[in-house]
């Protein structure tokens, strides 16, 4: 059996900070999982009893493994940026588009579609804009 590249050797601090994630409940799915290959490995299961654990493939134990060697913790246990298209509301603009979606449509539509939604806000921008009081960017949320 070929000898592993990435060994994991949490210490005292790293493996309590560890537990006490994983025992707490408050972690996302992927960091829960992420941090349970760690504490396996550190407990010297190898790649295959781990994927069997915990139910992941050998390329994600072999990613993380590398990851905690050459970047420590924080690399393993959190996912790089997404590629894609940049967001075009900020918090506050979607909020007030979830707000207005949940709200009761106007007279004559039965619900909301894409384009009432966003005559609507184009509206209310306008409207604020007007009176001064617009969201924080200036831009209405909108990138």
């Amino acid at each position: 059996m070929p000898r592993k590249t990435y060994l994991i050797n949490l210490n005292e601090d790293d493996r309590a900070k560890l537990l006490e994630m994983t025992h707490k409940g408050s972690l996302k799915a992927r960091q829960f999982k992420r941090a349970m290959i760690l504490l396996k490995a550190d407990e010297g299961l190898s790649d295959p009893q781990i994927m069997a654990a915990l139910n992941v493939s050998r390329p994600c134990v072999e990613r993380i493994r590398k990851r905690f060697v050459v970047d420590g913790i924080e690399r393993a246990l959190n996912e790089d940026p997404r590629p894609g298209q940049k967001r075009k509301l900020d918090g506050r603009a979607e909020a007030t588009l979830i707000a207005t979606a949940c709200t009761d449509a106007p007279d004559g539509h039965a619900h909301w579609r894409l384009r009432l939604l966003a005559g609507k806000l184009v509206h209310q921008k306008r409207s604020k804009k007007s009176n001064g009081s617009g969201y924080g960017s200036g831009n209405g949320g909108l990138s």
